[in-house]
């Protein structure tokens, strides 16, 4: 489906910038071209195959002046829109990721795929005319693929094998809660050392006069105490891939107090690469770090940033809380001054957890690798 008007009868002249808005999906992308005024220009669907990404560039490239620039408001670019983003990126276009509109004003307007376009191309046409505002918005670039979706993929399957195996674990010590004498023969061993003994004892067959009960348990304990070993290898791994590749990619950074190989690749894979976050507060505001403001009149308070990526937030939590655990000195004294002036626990938390960003965006500008 395409839609196409005369761009000039909505300005008078060709339009200084274009604008084209995407909604992506699993099997679809519906596009809207928008001119400068936010005039709806044309308007298409295309599939999610790598032919249909092509003819949805050649169909901006056939409606948009030569010379003219174009900026792609891409909506998900990092899951549905993540083919869209690159593709565009490698032929040399400006993405961005598409704000998400206002709820009141998406009610108003209807919904459907076409408008969801529309309205994140105009959403992005806005940010873009109040580029010059200090004050204004600034785009959501997409992060970076390489060495960062590296560490993005080896992040979330470590999390992944690291919640199965905690789940797992539970089952193993649930299961032998009825085992009897074997129960109080791993009574006071490690949990390592319990799914060791369970795996060397022999595997009870039918016919060896044992019931039921006992040979079911017996092969369910083993069989998921080696469901537990094999995921303690896979998470052994991954850790020591993160390792090497965030060395890779911030030389140093593993050397910083209280950053493991955990808490890097979540630094590395929020920060992206140069020119994404353009302040460190608004690397503290991504990670929920930034306190808001909710002060009137008189009274100016701030409450807790419940928002931003939390994994970001945990991640400098744990910095925090190691620097403090191993008597850091700058962590210290500064626990200790602002003990001193009457400031509780969970308030010099948050401080030092301001501190601690500002320092670690300060070391990933200067010291990451640029790709």
């Amino acid at each position: 489906m395409t839609i196409l008007t005369d761009p000039a009868s909505a300005s008078g002249s060709p339009p200084p910038m274009w604008v084209i808005g995407v909604d992506t999906h699993t099997d679809t992308h519906d596009a809207a071209l928008l001119d400068a005024l936010g005039g709806v220009v044309g308007q298409t669907r295309v599939e999610t195959t790598p032919a249909g990404l092509a003819r949805l560039r050649a169909w901006a490239q056939a409606h948009v002046p030569a010379g003219q620039p174009v900026l792609w408001a891409v909506e998900g670019s990092r899951s549905h829109g993540h083919g869209l983003t690159r593709h565009l990126r490698t032929a040399g276009q400006r993405v961005v990721e598409a704000p998400k509109p206002e709820a009141a004003s998406r009610r108003r307007g209807g919904k459907s795929d076409p408008l969801d376009a529309i309205h994140a191309a105009r959403a992005t046409l806005a940010v873009e005319l109040a580029a010059d505002d200090v004050n204004a918005d600034r785009h959501a670039e997409p992060r970076a693929d390489g060495v960062r979706e590296a560490l993005r993929m080896l992040l979330v399957t470590h999390r992944h094998d690291t919640d199965m195996r905690t789940a797992t674990v539970n089952l193993f010590k649930s299961l032998l809660l009825g085992a009897g004498d074997l129960r109080e023969t791993l009574r006071g061993l490690t949990t390592v050392r319990q799914l060791r003994t369970v795996l060397a004892l022999p595997d009870p067959g039918t016919g060896t006069g044992t019931d039921v009960e006992t040979r079911i348990r017996i092969q369910t304990l083993r069989r998921v105490a080696a469901t537990i070993l094999d995921l303690d290898n896979t998470i052994k791994t991954a850790e020591q891939q993160l390792r090497a590749l965030a060395e890779q990619s911030c030389p140093g950074l593993l050397d910083q107090p209280g950053v493991g190989p955990i808490v890097a690749a979540t630094l590395l894979t929020t920060w992206s690469h140069h020119g994404r976050i353009h302040s460190e507060a608004a690397y503290a505001a991504l990670g929920g770090i930034s306190p808001i403001p909710t002060g009137s009149g008189r009274y100016q308070r701030h409450r807790l940033n419940r928002g931003g990526d939390r994994h970001l937030n945990r991640a400098l939590h744990t910095v925090v809380t190691t620097r403090r655990r191993m008597k850091h000195p700058p962590t210290t004294n500064y626990i200790d001054r602002r003990t001193t002036e009457g400031r509780n626990p969970k308030e010099i938390l948050r401080c030092l957890k301001r501190y601690a960003i500002r320092q670690l965006y300060r070391y990933l500008q200067t010291n990451a690798v640029t790709t």
